[in-house]
């Protein structure tokens, strides 16, 4: 039974080894930038993308957790590859033809985890085969409703805007690890007087 974003059964939270995630409509709002600069046989193609600052301290937190953490999605984009470089997330799949399933399972593979124990936060159609096999189908804000209603749990925040923040403080309280992980992050980063 879906619901929405509030608590996740602590039984649950606990089984989760892994949280993959979709790009665009989660990660990012789902807008793309594109342009192209140069001409002819010397033009290339850019693709912007905007990432939110807390869905990125999220997954630093899932990571802290022990939580891998992996992305697959639909479209190429060098952006992409930069922002999980930049998080040092475990796997990243990008598949232009939107084939998510399987490299999914790979990913799960590679990491021995089962895909019970597995999480996957997504938007829209090319996301339902991804959410109908793991043990925790997680709906950003935003979902179209065919998502949503695939979902056990549905997030209050839209992909861009602090889903994965969100639902990183909903597993993590769950687990009841957000204090010594968020608590942690601070004191590393707060002045030592001696």
């Amino acid at each position: 039974m879906a619901r929405d974003a509030s608590v996740i059964a602590p039984e649950v939270a606990r089984r989760i080894k892994f949280v993959g995630l979709d790009v665009d409509g989660v990660l990012t709002d789902g807008g793309i930038y594109l342009g192209s600069a140069g001409s002819g046989d010397s033009e290339q193609r850019f693709e912007f993308k905007r990432y939110d600052i807390q869905d990125g301290l999220g997954i630093h937190f899932l990571r802290k957790a022990g939580i891998k953490v992996g992305i697959v999605t639909g479209r190429v984009s060098e952006s992409v590859r930069l922002r999980a470089a930049e998080l040092g997330v475990d796997d990243v799949s990008q598949d232009a033809t939107a084939q998510k399933v399987k490299p999914f399972l790979e990913m799960l593979a590679r990491h021995s985890i089962d895909r019970a124990d597995a999480a996957f936060i997504g938007d829209d159609f090319p996301d339902l085969p991804v959410l109908q096999v793991v043990g925790l189908p997680v709906a950003v804000g935003n979902a179209s409703t065919e998502v949503r209603a695939a979902a056990r749990l549905r997030l209050t925040k839209n992909g861009g805007f602090g889903a994965v923040r969100e639902f990183t403080e909903l597993l993590l309280k769950a687990r009841n690890e957000w204090k010594a992980v968020s608590e942690a992050y601070v004191a590393e980063r707060s002045l030592k007087t001696s």
